[in-house]
């Protein structure tokens, strides 16, 4: 299994603290946020991962480097002028599996990506969503589900039916690549719509909440968990 994490971002919404560093860099618990990532990450099981990077990302190659000091083997793609998240990954293709999950750059998630895997090499579809009822919980709800698949994804129209939120993982087929087009600024979003449409894109539930250091809130909120699991592994 391999994992390509967009970590490109201008992070604004951070304000100060990302002025001069890139996020992933954000210290936590004495640990860069990327390395808590990439712990996951190898706890299951997962060691191939390409770095999708952009703004500042010399600072994460000089620091990670091939990522041997964290038991995983690392990749870089990076990006000279933003490209949007499909953007960055269509520049990774040839860096990429058949089939890739992605994660991005401040998403902290639990998953068994095994399962995810075994459930989208059974079905006959290009390209997955994890996604969580989130009912405009932890940030606004964006996805409708319908059935195994997902059927409207809008992270600016508010939609009857729309209580789930994508997780922050997904899982392609390398050919999905072939619909971002090559040197343009494309997201995440554009790409879905365009699986959606042609009702490729599978949704795969996941029951346990996301974590996020892409604002101050979510921030704070990543701390005080890690504070809390420190707390349960002393006890």
């Amino acid at each position: 299994m391999q994992v390509a994490i967009i970590a490109g971002g201008l992070a604004t919404r951070l304000g100060r603290l990302t002025q001069n560093m890139p996020k992933s860099l954000l210290m936590i618990k004495d640990k860069p946020f990327l390395q808590h990532q990439l712990e996951r990450l190898r706890e299951h099981g997962i060691k191939d991962v390409v770095l999708c990077t952009g703004h500042l990302g010399h600072q994460i190659q000089d620091y990670f480097g091939n990522g041997s000091r964290f038991g995983v083997n690392l990749v870089y793609s990076h990006e000279e002028k933003p490209m949007g998240s499909a953007g960055a990954l269509r520049l990774a293709k040839d860096k990429l599996q058949d089939p890739f999950f992605t994660i991005y750059g401040d998403s902290y998630l639990s998953l068994d990506f095994g399962a995810i895997l075994k459930h989208f090499n059974s079905q006959n579809k290009l390209a997955l969503m994890t996604v969580y009822e989130n009912a405009d919980l932890y940030d606004r709800s964006n996805t409708v589900v319908k059935g195994q698949l997902v059927e409207k994804y809008s992270k600016k129209e508010k939609t009857p039916g729309m209580v789930y939120i994508d997780y922050g993982a997904n899982l392609f087929r390398r050919r999905v690549l072939e619909l971002v087009p090559e040197g343009q600024v494309y997201s995440l979003e554009d790409l879905f719509a365009q699986l959606i449409e042609r009702k490729e894109l599978l949704a795969y539930e996941v029951k346990e909440r996301f974590y996020e250091i892409g604002s101050l809130e979510g921030l704070t909120e990543f701390r005080e968990y890690m504070e809390r699991a420190e707390g349960q592994c002393h006890r």
